[in-house]
């Protein structure tokens, strides 16, 4: 199983959601892509993440937040 930082770290090299980026985190990591976006988002809202690379962990973070603004919008429509 990958560490965390391991996940920032493809996360860097791999920035598209695309079918060939689920497929290379199955066979590389080996975990599914909804347990690879379920830790890689708990992580980005850490210290050593921002540590890191904190570039990317804010715009992950800016990703993160307009995904819960739209997700909210739905709802409440």
């Amino acid at each position: 199983m990958p560490t965390d930082l391991e996940l920032l770290t493809f996360e860097a090299t791999h920035e598209r959601h695309t079918g060939v980026k689920e497929e290379t985190i199955r066979t590389e990591l080996g975990m599914t892509p909804a347990r690879y976006y379920q830790r890689l988002g708990r992580f980005i809202d850490t210290l050593d993440a921002v540590k890191h690379d904190p570039v990317l962990v804010h715009r992950l973070r800016r990703r993160q937040d307009q995904t819960e603004g739209r997700r909210r919008a739905r709802l409440a429509s």
